[in-house]
């Protein structure tokens, strides 16, 4: 089932990829913005429960496809991109196998303890 589930995410990640190559920005703009979500880890500064919530806020998909859509609806490029970045990280952390957290530790997903 985990296979499954990867084989699930990376074709989220490669559709998330091709999304972004219909847009008019450079390709090297890609590789530079699709770390910058993982920065929603600093909240675990503060403590596990606000690190969670924060990390859960930045890598849940519906916020990427919202952003998404509504950079279409108001033909806002930056905000499409930005959607596309959201949703194409959330699946690559799935992809290693980092899933949104649990209060409890950073280590604890829902997609098992890493």
């Amino acid at each position: 089932m985990k296979k499954l589930l990867t084989l699930e995410e990376l074709a989220q990640f490669g559709l998330g990829i091709f999304i972004f190559s219909q847009t008019s920005c450079a390709w090297w703009w890609f590789l530079v913005l699709i770390l910058l979500p993982g920065l929603s880890m600093i909240g675990y500064l503060i403590g596990p429960k606000p690190g969670a919530w924060l990390y859960n806020f930045f890598h849940h998909k519906a916020l990427g496809i919202a952003v998404f859509v509504a950079g279409v609806y108001l033909s806002h490029e930056v905000l499409e991109i930005t959607g596309i970045i959201l949703f194409a990280h959330s699946a690559m952390d799935r992809v290693f196998g980092y899933g949104l957290k649990h209060e409890t530790a950073f280590k604890d997903t829902n997609m098992g303890r890493i």
